[in-house]
């Protein structure tokens, strides 16, 4: 099937929006696509730094009747070009303005068949401060549409910038997302939006917005604002279609008006079988394997989850810890040796020896080259004693306030741990099935470390394997207000570092450390560019990776010794040092991650 994305400006003007989308949907429909999907609020115009309604009134007479002649006008396009259409739209849910108008006002995306219908309409989840003045969120779960080209699913604005309304829709079986989103900043285009079709193994179609998204009046001062380094009020365009790996296959690289559409393979449904039972495909979270083999939905672990944010409770153990207390800064490091068993083991030791950083991080069983071998139970065996003897010999050398992360063999099972100069400090279990560590028990408890440095007192939790690719444990980690997630783990896909523990970083606001050996994959991130780019011919070449360090940006008015800089296109991209080679510094402000994005 062919998708096409849309983007284009609006006004507050109903008739001039309705005439731009008219124009719109009749240029896309040139490229005979089967879904054509545009922007959020097609009917007006509303931002979402700054108010852009004078009253409830003019925000209830800007919305659209569910039968009215906007509506109507775009069900009839589906019908001449024989083709979905996505729109969202403010809608009025009631039949007159009252006092709770807010109530009354809903932003909606509505999915039109080719033959004119109305067949899916799917209200905005989570709302911005400023939406929250005039719309009212939905409290229902996203439903999947089942169609002829395939299983759909809607998303709006912020819902696609965390991951639980996304991998709701993955859950019931969606293919592809169609986004519709209103915004100034870079975020979704060019990290959520990947990391949610790679971790659910969909593809995800998002229309943007572009041009002035609040009055003129208010976007000269808006301009003004911006070159004094305030956020940029305009439409960022960067309308794309991303693949389940999270490699872009068509994108307007601007924030110009237009067009673009990719040509993907969806399961079809068999529509001569009563149980509309899908054709075998790759594509879907079910259909979603790790490269050893693990399905994503044999790691997922709902009762676990459920029993962890139940244990959650505002006790001292996870109150936040005052923001005098958590130092600004904390020195940390991934240190990867090339050597194996107890050679690896003196190589850090010696490394410890000549290094101050406060947090050191290894791979998950660093000084082990071939993980194969942990299947058999005499080599479990070894490694065992050898994790006893790396435990010794660390602690040993270690500083007062400093501590090294990697993961073990301890009393048969994999864990994560936290070494100090007085010996074991903290483990943690492996959470989640994976094969190549089948022989290990999983843990039913998350480890949230209160730890002490020289500048004061950080939160941290530890996760190994897998376990950090699983967006539903971190966010629970998160929710014991961590500042610092440690993550020793073996690369086995390139996105890992590309973008889930980057989303993870972004989307939780934590400061991420994990370290892996080096690995190298098949780079087809390459192609994630735009078809004019100079790797866009059927290139594959090999990308090495390895792990990071993923630090918060910072807040000027928390740390006013720093200069704050001027909007450059994202509001909370972390700042990312990859590893690279034997040893990787950098400084992190576990500060930040007190001062949490709404």
């Amino acid at each position: 099937m062919r998708v096409a994305v849309s983007q284009f400006a609006t006004t507050s003007n109903s008739q001039e929006n309705l005439a731009s989308c008219i124009r719109m949907i009749n240029e896309t429909a040139r490229c005979q696509p089967s879904l054509i999907v545009l922007p959020e609020f097609c009917n007006t115009l509303f931002s979402n730094t700054q108010p852009c309604y004078a009253n409830q009134e003019q925000a209830w007479n800007e919305a659209l009747e569910l039968d009215g002649p906007f509506l109507i006008a775009v069900a009839e396009l589906a019908i001449k070009h024989e083709c979905y259409i996505v729109i969202n739209v403010t809608l009025r849910r009631a039949d007159a303005i009252t006092s709770q108008t807010k109530s009354k006002i809903s932003v909606t995306s509505c999915l039109f068949s080719p033959l004119g219908k109305l067949i899916n309409q799917t209200d905005k989840q989570t709302l911005s401060e400023h939406e929250n003045i005039y719309f009212s969120a939905s409290s229902s779960i996203s439903e999947v549409v089942t169609t002829p080209i395939g299983e759909l699913g809607l998303l709006t604005g912020n819902d696609s910038m965390s991951f639980e309304t996304p991998r709701s829709l993955a859950l019931g079986g969606v293919q592809l997302l169609c986004n519709s989103i209103n915004s100034f900043a870079l975020d979704q285009s060019h990290l959520h939006d990947p990391a949610r079709a790679f971790e659910n193994n969909i593809f995800i179609a998002t229309a943007n917005k572009v041009g002035a998204l609040t009055p003129l009046q208010q976007l000269q001062q808006g301009q003004l604002e911006q070159e004094q380094g305030a956020l940029a009020d305009v439409g960022a365009g960067q309308s794309q279609i991303v693949s389940p790996k999270g490699v872009v296959l068509a994108k307007i690289n601007s924030s110009e008006e237009g067009f673009t559409y990719a040509d993907i393979d969806l399961p079809a449904v068999d529509s001569d079988s009563d149980t509309n039972k899908k054709n075998d495909a790759k594509i879907g979270l079910s259909n979603k394997r790790r490269p050893d083999g693990t399905l994503i939905t044999q790691q997922l672990r709902p009762e676990l989850y459920q029993k962890l944010t139940a244990s959650i409770k505002p006790t001292e153990s996870i109150k936040e810890i005052p923001h005098q207390q958590v130092p600004i800064t904390a020195n940390v490091a991934i240190f990867a040796t090339y050597k194996s068993n107890e050679y690896a083991i003196e190589d850090v030791c010696q490394y410890i020896e000549n290094n101050l950083s406060d947090i050191i991080q290894l791979p998950e069983l660093f000084f082990i080259a071939d993980k194969n071998i942990t299947h058999d139970a005499q080599q479990r065996e070894h490694i065992e004693n050898l994790s006893k003897q790396l435990i010794e010999q660390v602690s040993a050398v270690l500083r007062p306030f400093q501590y090294l992360c990697t993961s073990l063999v301890i009393e048969g099972k994999h864990q994560a741990v936290l070494i100090s100069d007085k010996g074991l400090l903290a483990t943690q279990a492996q959470l989640h099935f994976c094969q190549r560590y089948q022989w290990t028990a999983l843990g039913e408890a998350l480890s949230i470390v209160e730890l002490p440095l020289e500048q004061g007192n950080i939160r941290l939790a530890m996760l190994t394997a897998d376990d950090a690719n699983i967006p539903e444990v971190v966010s629970i980690a998160t929710r014991y207000n961590i500042h610092l997630l440690l993550v020793p783990f073996d690369i086995q896909q390139a996105c890992e570092v590309e973008y889930s523990l980057l989303a993870r970083a972004a989307e939780n606001r934590i400061c991420i450390v994990a370290a892996s050996r080096e690995k190298s994959f098949a780079n087809d991130l390459i192609k994630k560019t735009i078809t004019d780019n100079i790797y866009a011919k059927n290139k594959v070449k090999e990308q090495k990776s390895t792990g990071l360090i993923a630090n918060l940006t910072t807040d000027a008015a928390l740390l006013p010794q720093w200069r704050s800089q001027k909007f450059k296109g994202y509001i909370n991209q972390p700042l990312v040092k990859l590893q690279y080679g034997k040893i990787t510094k950098a400084v992190i402000h576990p500060i930040a991650a007190c001062t949490k994005v709404k």
